[in-house]
Protein backbone atom coordinates (compact mmCIF):
# COMPACT_ATOMS: atom_id res chain seq x y z
CA UNK A 1 0.00 0.00 0.00
CA UNK A 2 1.30 3.30 -1.06
CA UNK A 3 1.80 6.11 1.32
CA UNK A 4 -1.29 8.16 -0.74
CA UNK A 5 -3.50 5.67 -0.19
CA UNK A 6 -2.42 5.19 3.75
CA UNK A 7 -4.08 8.37 5.71
CA UNK A 8 -1.35 7.19 8.57
CA UNK A 9 2.13 6.85 6.57
CA UNK A 10 0.73 9.94 4.50
CA UNK A 11 0.41 12.00 7.57
CA UNK A 12 3.74 10.42 9.33
CA UNK A 13 5.57 11.91 5.83
CA UNK A 14 4.57 15.03 6.98
CA UNK A 15 5.79 15.05 10.13
CA UNK A 16 9.11 15.88 11.77
CA UNK A 17 10.87 15.01 15.11
CA UNK A 18 12.58 17.98 16.51
CA UNK A 19 14.81 17.21 19.68
CA UNK A 20 16.81 19.32 21.91
CA UNK A 21 14.35 21.57 22.31
CA UNK A 22 14.58 24.25 25.37
CA UNK A 23 12.49 24.80 28.01
CA UNK A 24 11.57 28.49 26.08
CA UNK A 25 10.40 26.79 23.09
CA UNK A 26 6.77 25.99 22.60
CA UNK A 27 4.43 25.21 20.05
CA UNK A 28 3.23 28.65 18.63
CA UNK A 29 6.98 30.12 18.82
CA UNK A 30 8.12 26.79 16.98
CA UNK A 31 5.45 26.93 14.19
CA UNK A 32 6.44 30.89 13.58
CA UNK A 33 9.88 29.76 13.48
CA UNK A 34 9.82 27.27 10.69
CA UNK A 35 6.78 29.31 8.84
CA UNK A 36 9.20 32.51 8.87
CA UNK A 37 12.81 30.95 7.92
CA UNK A 38 10.70 28.80 4.94
CA UNK A 39 9.30 31.88 3.71
CA UNK A 40 12.40 33.88 4.22
CA UNK A 41 14.44 30.93 2.39
CA UNK A 42 12.08 30.09 -0.28
CA UNK A 43 12.17 26.32 1.21
CA UNK A 44 9.33 24.27 0.16
CA UNK A 45 6.36 23.71 -2.56
CA UNK A 46 6.03 27.67 -1.80
CA UNK A 47 1.70 26.92 -2.37
CA UNK A 48 -0.56 28.44 -0.66
CA UNK A 49 -0.91 28.98 2.95
CA UNK A 50 1.78 28.55 6.20
CA UNK A 51 3.95 25.39 5.63
CA UNK A 52 3.59 24.55 9.15
CA UNK A 53 0.12 22.62 9.89
CA UNK A 54 0.28 21.98 14.01
CA UNK A 55 2.86 21.48 16.78
CA UNK A 56 2.68 19.44 19.73
CA UNK A 57 5.80 19.67 22.24
CA UNK A 58 7.01 17.12 24.90
CA UNK A 59 8.00 18.92 27.82
CA UNK A 60 9.27 16.34 29.82
CA UNK A 61 11.66 14.78 27.00
CA UNK A 62 12.82 17.94 25.53
CA UNK A 63 11.59 16.86 21.95
CA UNK A 64 8.06 17.78 19.42
CA UNK A 65 6.23 16.65 16.21
CA UNK A 66 6.07 19.33 13.52
CA UNK A 67 3.54 18.60 10.86
CA UNK A 68 3.68 19.99 7.42
CA UNK A 69 1.02 20.89 5.03
CA UNK A 70 2.73 18.49 2.76
CA UNK A 71 5.71 15.80 2.70
CA UNK A 72 7.84 18.00 0.27
CA UNK A 73 7.70 20.77 2.62
CA UNK A 74 8.51 17.92 5.15
CA UNK A 75 11.17 17.00 3.45
CA UNK A 76 12.59 20.61 2.15
CA UNK A 77 12.43 21.35 6.15
CA UNK A 78 15.45 19.15 7.17
CA UNK A 79 17.58 21.29 5.71
CA UNK A 80 16.80 23.54 8.88
CA UNK A 81 18.74 20.26 10.80
CA UNK A 82 21.17 22.28 13.10
CA UNK A 83 19.89 25.52 12.91
CA UNK A 84 19.92 27.75 16.13
CA UNK A 85 16.53 28.61 17.65
CA UNK A 86 16.22 29.88 21.23
CA UNK A 87 19.64 29.21 22.78
CA UNK A 88 20.24 25.40 20.97
CA UNK A 89 20.44 23.91 18.06
CA UNK A 90 17.23 21.99 16.76
CA UNK A 91 17.96 18.31 16.01
CA UNK A 92 15.67 17.23 13.09
CA UNK A 93 14.93 13.71 12.08
CA UNK A 94 12.31 11.66 10.63
CA UNK A 95 9.74 9.78 12.75
CA UNK A 96 10.49 6.33 13.82
CA UNK A 97 7.36 5.13 12.12
CA UNK A 98 8.09 6.90 8.69
CA UNK A 99 7.28 4.73 6.03
CA UNK A 100 8.56 6.88 3.00
CA UNK A 101 11.48 6.76 1.11
CA UNK A 102 15.03 6.98 2.68
CA UNK A 103 15.39 10.42 2.49
CA UNK A 104 17.71 11.63 5.09
CA UNK A 105 18.61 14.66 3.30
CA UNK A 106 16.59 17.12 1.53
CA UNK A 107 19.80 18.10 -0.46
CA UNK A 108 19.52 22.11 0.31
CA UNK A 109 21.92 23.65 1.54
CA UNK A 110 21.21 26.43 4.16
CA UNK A 111 23.82 28.54 4.62
CA UNK A 112 25.44 29.04 8.19
CA UNK A 113 23.79 26.16 9.38
CA UNK A 114 26.09 23.27 11.43
CA UNK A 115 24.07 19.79 10.48
CA UNK A 116 23.51 17.54 13.86
CA UNK A 117 23.79 14.64 11.89
CA UNK A 118 27.48 13.70 11.82
CA UNK A 119 27.66 10.83 9.35
CA UNK A 120 30.56 8.47 9.56
CA UNK A 121 33.91 9.57 7.49
CA UNK A 122 37.86 10.37 7.76
CA UNK A 123 37.31 13.88 9.73
CA UNK A 124 34.50 12.39 12.12
CA UNK A 125 36.11 13.69 15.26
CA UNK A 126 34.83 12.26 19.04
CA UNK A 127 35.56 15.29 21.81
CA UNK A 128 35.67 14.36 25.47
CA UNK A 129 36.16 16.25 28.77
CA UNK A 130 34.18 19.35 27.91
CA UNK A 131 33.60 21.38 30.75
CA UNK A 132 29.50 21.50 31.66
CA UNK A 133 29.22 24.87 31.76
CA UNK A 134 29.60 25.35 27.94
CA UNK A 135 26.71 25.08 25.65
CA UNK A 136 26.88 24.21 21.78
CA UNK A 137 27.37 27.37 20.23
CA UNK A 138 30.53 27.83 22.60
CA UNK A 139 32.04 24.42 21.76
CA UNK A 140 31.70 25.55 18.18
CA UNK A 141 33.58 28.43 18.66
CA UNK A 142 35.93 26.39 20.00
CA UNK A 143 35.89 24.18 17.58
CA UNK A 144 36.07 26.68 14.52
CA UNK A 145 39.05 28.09 15.56
CA UNK A 146 40.99 24.88 13.84
CA UNK A 147 38.74 25.26 10.91
CA UNK A 148 35.28 25.37 9.08
CA UNK A 149 32.27 22.90 10.72
CA UNK A 150 30.07 20.94 8.27
CA UNK A 151 28.34 18.69 10.88
CA UNK A 152 28.39 18.79 14.89
CA UNK A 153 26.25 17.20 17.74
CA UNK A 154 26.93 18.24 21.36
CA UNK A 155 25.90 14.34 23.98
CA UNK A 156 24.81 16.03 27.03
CA UNK A 157 25.24 13.89 29.54
CA UNK A 158 24.66 13.35 34.08
CA UNK A 159 39.19 5.56 12.25
CA UNK A 160 42.01 5.62 14.70
CA UNK A 161 43.97 8.08 16.21
CA UNK A 162 44.38 11.26 18.38
CA UNK A 163 44.21 14.87 17.09
CA UNK A 164 47.26 16.57 17.16
CA UNK A 165 45.52 19.92 17.30
CA UNK A 166 43.28 19.85 20.20
CA UNK A 167 43.53 16.34 22.63
CA UNK A 168 45.25 17.12 25.64
CA UNK A 169 44.77 20.40 25.09
CA UNK A 170 43.86 22.45 28.84
CA UNK A 171 40.71 23.89 28.59
CA UNK A 172 40.45 25.91 32.30
CA UNK A 173 40.95 22.59 34.95
CA UNK A 174 40.43 19.74 32.74
CA UNK A 175 42.19 18.57 29.46
CA UNK A 176 39.91 17.94 26.37
CA UNK A 177 40.11 14.07 24.80
CA UNK A 178 39.89 13.95 21.37
CA UNK A 179 40.56 11.23 18.35
CA UNK A 180 39.08 10.23 15.10
CA UNK A 181 35.43 8.79 15.81
CA UNK A 182 34.86 5.38 14.71
CA UNK A 183 33.93 5.01 11.02
CA UNK A 184 32.30 1.45 11.58
CA UNK A 185 29.68 2.91 14.35
CA UNK A 186 26.18 1.70 13.63
CA UNK A 187 23.23 4.15 13.34
CA UNK A 188 20.86 4.78 15.77
CA UNK A 189 23.05 3.69 18.65
CA UNK A 190 22.05 5.56 21.58
CA UNK A 191 23.87 8.48 23.24
CA UNK A 192 26.16 7.00 25.65
CA UNK A 193 29.85 7.97 26.76
CA UNK A 194 32.37 7.42 24.82
CA UNK A 195 33.59 4.69 26.83
CA UNK A 196 31.06 2.43 26.15
CA UNK A 197 30.85 2.54 22.29
CA UNK A 198 33.16 -1.20 21.61
CA UNK A 199 33.91 0.96 17.53
CA UNK A 200 35.22 4.02 19.50
CA UNK A 201 38.81 3.34 20.01
CA UNK A 202 40.10 5.04 23.39
CA UNK A 203 42.97 7.79 23.55
CA UNK A 204 46.29 6.16 22.46
CA UNK A 205 47.62 8.83 24.79
CA UNK A 206 46.73 9.74 27.60
CA UNK A 207 44.92 13.26 28.11
CA UNK A 208 47.03 16.03 29.48
CA UNK A 209 50.82 14.72 28.09
CA UNK A 210 50.97 16.87 25.85
CA UNK A 211 53.64 19.38 26.84
CA UNK A 212 52.77 22.93 27.24
CA UNK A 213 56.86 24.27 27.87
CA UNK A 214 57.01 26.67 25.24
CA UNK A 215 52.73 27.59 25.15
CA UNK A 216 53.08 30.91 26.02
CA UNK A 217 50.17 32.41 23.78
CA UNK A 218 46.82 32.73 25.37
CA UNK A 219 43.80 32.46 23.17
CA UNK A 220 40.66 33.85 24.96
CA UNK A 221 37.00 32.83 23.25
CA UNK A 222 33.03 34.09 24.08
CA UNK A 223 35.37 37.12 25.90
CA UNK A 224 34.31 39.87 22.64
CA UNK A 225 31.66 39.85 19.84
CA UNK A 226 32.27 41.96 16.68
CA UNK A 227 29.76 44.31 17.96
CA UNK A 228 32.19 44.79 20.79
CA UNK A 229 34.85 46.38 18.33
CA UNK A 230 32.98 48.27 16.00
CA UNK A 231 33.61 52.06 17.53
CA UNK A 232 37.17 52.98 18.05
CA UNK A 233 36.54 54.26 21.66
CA UNK A 234 35.05 50.91 22.84
CA UNK A 235 37.34 48.68 21.02
CA UNK A 236 39.96 50.84 22.45
CA UNK A 237 38.54 50.55 26.09
CA UNK A 238 38.25 46.48 25.59
CA UNK A 239 41.89 46.64 24.37
CA UNK A 240 43.41 48.22 27.62
CA UNK A 241 40.88 46.54 29.69
CA UNK A 242 42.49 43.00 28.74
CA UNK A 243 45.62 44.09 28.06
CA UNK A 244 45.99 45.81 32.09
CA UNK A 245 44.28 42.09 33.35
CA UNK A 246 46.78 39.66 31.08
CA UNK A 247 49.98 41.79 32.95
CA UNK A 248 49.01 40.98 36.23
CA UNK A 249 49.97 37.53 35.37
CA UNK A 250 53.78 38.59 33.27
CA UNK A 251 54.69 40.22 30.62
CA UNK A 252 52.44 41.06 27.76
CA UNK A 253 54.96 40.72 24.54
CA UNK A 254 51.62 41.09 22.06
CA UNK A 255 47.70 41.45 22.67
CA UNK A 256 45.79 41.02 19.19
CA UNK A 257 41.95 41.19 18.86
CA UNK A 258 41.08 40.98 16.07
CA UNK A 259 38.58 43.37 14.37
CA UNK A 260 35.60 43.08 11.74
CA UNK A 261 35.53 44.45 8.57
CA UNK A 262 33.87 48.17 7.78
CA UNK A 263 30.51 46.91 6.99
CA UNK A 264 28.78 48.94 3.88
CA UNK A 265 26.36 51.18 5.20
CA UNK A 266 24.26 51.21 2.25
CA UNK A 267 21.10 49.25 3.62
CA UNK A 268 21.72 45.44 1.98
CA UNK A 269 19.00 44.37 -0.68
CA UNK A 270 16.13 42.38 0.51
CA UNK A 271 15.79 38.85 0.21
CA UNK A 272 18.14 35.71 -0.19
CA UNK A 273 20.82 38.34 -1.74
CA UNK A 274 21.04 39.92 1.37
CA UNK A 275 21.10 37.43 3.65
CA UNK A 276 24.23 35.89 1.59
CA UNK A 277 26.16 39.07 1.90
CA UNK A 278 25.44 38.88 5.59
CA UNK A 279 26.80 35.65 5.39
CA UNK A 280 30.00 36.13 3.74
CA UNK A 281 30.87 39.05 5.58
CA UNK A 282 30.60 36.97 8.72
CA UNK A 283 32.49 33.97 7.29
CA UNK A 284 35.11 37.00 6.30
CA UNK A 285 35.37 37.83 10.12
CA UNK A 286 35.64 34.33 11.50
CA UNK A 287 38.66 33.55 8.82
CA UNK A 288 40.05 37.05 10.51
CA UNK A 289 40.28 35.70 13.77
CA UNK A 290 37.07 38.17 14.69
CA UNK A 291 35.42 37.13 18.59
CA UNK A 292 38.97 35.81 19.84
CA UNK A 293 41.84 37.48 21.90
CA UNK A 294 45.27 36.30 21.99
CA UNK A 295 47.82 37.47 24.53
CA UNK A 296 51.74 36.10 23.51
CA UNK A 297 53.52 36.54 27.09
CA UNK A 298 57.34 36.69 27.47
CA UNK A 299 57.47 33.09 29.25
CA UNK A 300 54.65 30.02 29.12
CA UNK A 301 54.11 29.92 32.80
CA UNK A 302 53.07 33.50 32.60
CA UNK A 303 50.81 32.07 29.82
CA UNK A 304 49.46 29.10 32.33
CA UNK A 305 48.85 31.88 35.33
CA UNK A 306 46.62 33.64 32.56
CA UNK A 307 44.49 30.53 32.20
CA UNK A 308 44.13 29.35 35.39
CA UNK A 309 43.15 32.79 36.37
CA UNK A 310 40.73 33.89 34.04
CA UNK A 311 39.22 30.56 32.47
CA UNK A 312 35.59 30.15 33.22
CA UNK A 313 35.73 34.34 34.35
CA UNK A 314 32.99 36.47 33.78
CA UNK A 315 33.57 39.12 31.06
CA UNK A 316 30.63 41.62 29.77
CA UNK A 317 28.31 38.72 31.19
CA UNK A 318 29.86 35.73 29.07
CA UNK A 319 32.24 32.68 30.49
CA UNK A 320 35.45 33.15 28.98
CA UNK A 321 36.90 29.42 27.34
CA UNK A 322 40.73 29.58 27.42
CA UNK A 323 43.57 27.63 26.54
CA UNK A 324 47.11 27.78 25.75
CA UNK A 325 49.02 27.40 22.65
CA UNK A 326 52.43 27.14 21.10
CA UNK A 327 53.52 29.36 18.08
CA UNK A 328 53.38 25.85 15.72
CA UNK A 329 50.08 25.70 17.03
CA UNK A 330 47.57 24.48 14.12
CA UNK A 331 44.53 27.32 14.55
CA UNK A 332 41.97 28.78 11.83
CA UNK A 333 43.67 31.53 10.89
CA UNK A 334 47.02 30.76 11.04
CA UNK A 335 48.86 32.40 14.25
CA UNK A 336 51.45 34.10 12.02
CA UNK A 337 48.83 36.24 10.55
CA UNK A 338 47.19 37.05 13.82
CA UNK A 339 50.75 38.01 15.06
CA UNK A 340 52.09 39.75 11.85
CA UNK A 341 53.90 42.47 12.65
CA UNK A 342 52.06 45.96 12.05
CA UNK A 343 52.80 49.36 11.57
CA UNK A 344 53.26 51.55 14.22
CA UNK A 345 50.48 53.99 13.42
CA UNK A 346 48.41 54.35 10.04
CA UNK A 347 49.10 56.05 6.37
CA UNK A 348 47.65 59.86 6.72
CA UNK A 349 44.56 60.50 4.97
CA UNK A 350 45.59 61.83 1.19
CA UNK A 351 45.00 65.56 0.71
CA UNK A 352 43.20 65.47 -2.39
Amino acid sequence: MGIGSNPNLSRQSRRLYIGSITPEVNEQNLAEFFNSKMIEMSIGTGGPGKPVLAVQCNYEKNYAFVEFRSAEDATAAMAFDGIIFINGPLKIRRPKDYGGPEQNSPGIHVPGVVSTNVPDSINKVFVGGLPTYLNEEQVQELLRSFGELKAFNLVRENGNGVSKVLNGMELGDRYLVVQRASVGAKPGMPNLPYDQFPEIPRPIMPAGENSTADARILLMLNMVVPEDLMDDQEYGDIYEDVKDECSKYGVVEDLRIPRPVKKDKMKPPPGELGFQTALDAQRADEAAGVGRVYVKFTRADEAQAGLKALAGRSFAGRSIIATVLNEDSQTTPPLNLIFAPQPAAPPPLPTS
